[in-house]
């Protein structure tokens, strides 16, 4: 855990190459031979899904025509657990892997981050549980995103299922890829809903970044401003017309800021509150935290109201009155898109009961990691409600 900086003080880390432009991974090849010539064999980490749409298949033809010997590793699945990445990291060793690349949504790239700094190490996964515990180096790693949600290309921040429903994050610098690659070329295929609950995820980020109580900075908030932008002028359109490449390539765009900022600004109860129902009830990170959203925003209003009027201002265009009134309008505006792209808007829509708050509230005290930066402290008690008026 780094020491406490003093007021006014802060530190800022992110990826040191970043890529944006529609159909690059077409000649990712020769993106890789330039930043790292010497690299001779790839391993590339997806899921089943994402292999299926075949659009993987020209940035391998990319790669292979520059010169290197391609492995594929396809097994990921969501909230990926330890069996999946320590299998992927015996596949690139037996490979000889000297650079890793992943490509899919966040768990693929999550799994690609933990290839990179296991597969050259015989430090144990187990290990690396928790903040600042990775040991030494790791393999080169490139992240290509093939949704706008997580943000993970940009963040040094990895997710393992532990048990049956438990998770731990591995954070640590060494996390942070080399390059990120935005193509919007790779998110067609993604069905509305997707689009959607991966879109709201995103700007989850950037609002709890922007309203974060531990390490708030100028470069945070600028770039949460950034990312809010450009994800709430475009989620509608990227959900209507899931073909329109400009509109996919704001979304990327909008996600990886919103990553690029709170992997500095760090998330909070939003996000402690979804961690469970994912966990529990298998419901997709992104609907979770779309799930639980308004009713953190209305419990954090009492102390967060002039940061939301500001992150209003820019999600609800012309909108007046006072902090508290703006704060209205920004929690309508989020739910209305939540209705207007078709996703669940409560608990019970996705079979979650009242006789399951209890646990649900017990689990979400476990995210001491996410509630110590909320701008509100967070009880029990408070957590239950929350999930009761989510119900």
């Amino acid at each position: 855990m780094t020491a406490a900086l003093p007021p006014g003080a802060f530190s800022f880390s992110t990826v040191p190459h970043i890529v944006s432009e529609t159909g690059v991974t077409r000649k990712l090849g020769a993106l890789i031979t330039q930043h790292f010539p010497d690299a001779r064999r790839a391993l590339v980490v997806t899921d089943r899904g994402f292999l299926k749409t075949g659009l993987v298949e020209a940035p391998v033809a990319s790669l292979r025509a520059s010169g290197l010997e391609v492995s594929i590793f396809s097994d990921v699945i969501a909230d990926p657990p330890e069996a999946v990445v320590l299998q992927a990291v015996a596949d690139a060793r037996n490979a000889q892997t000297d650079i890793v690349i992943g490509f899919g949504g966040g768990s693929s790239m999550d799994v690609a981050k933990l290839i990179a700094v296991l597969a050259g190490s015989d430090q144990d996964l187990k290990s690396m549980y928790g903040i600042g515990n990775v040991k030494g180096s790791r393999l080169p790693l490139i992240q290509v995103p093939t949704t706008a949600g997580t943000g993970s290309e940009v963040t040094p921040i990895s997710i393992v299922t532990t048990g049956e429903t438990t998770k731990m994050g591995v954070v640590s610098p060494q996390l942070y890829a080399d390059v990120a690659v935005l193509d919007a070329e790779l998110t067609i295929g993604l069905p509305p809903k997707v689009t959607a609950a991966t879109g709201i995820d995103a700007m989850v980020h950037a609002i709890e970044a922007y309203t974060t109580k531990v390490k708030k900075n100028p470069l945070s908030d600028m770039l949460a401003s950034k990312a809010l932008s450009l994800l709430s002028t475009n989620i509608l359109a990227a959900c209507e017309d899931g073909k329109n490449l400009t509109v996919r390539q704001s979304m990327l765009l909008g996600a990886m800021l919103a990553g690029q900022s709170f992997a500095n600004a760090p998330c909070a109860a939003v996000h402690a509150l979804a961690y469970p129902i994912g966990g529990i009830f298998h419901v997709p990170h992104g609907l979770s935290n779309s799930l639980v959203l308004p009713h953190v925003l209305r419990f954090n209003a009492p102390e967060a109201a002039k940061m939301y009027a500001e992150l209003a201002e820019i999600v609800v265009p012309g909108v007046s009155g006072s902090d508290e009134a703006k704060t209205e309008a920004l929690i309508s505006r989020m739910d209305e898109i939540a209705r207007r792209t078709g996703i669940e808007t409560c608990l019970a829509h996705v079979g979650i009961a009242e006789t399951d708050l209890d646990r649900l509230a017990d689990d979400a005290m476990l995210q001491t990691r996410l509630l110590t930066n909320n701008p509100r402290v967070v009880t029990r008690d408070d957590a239950r409600a929350i999930y009761a008026a989510a119900l």
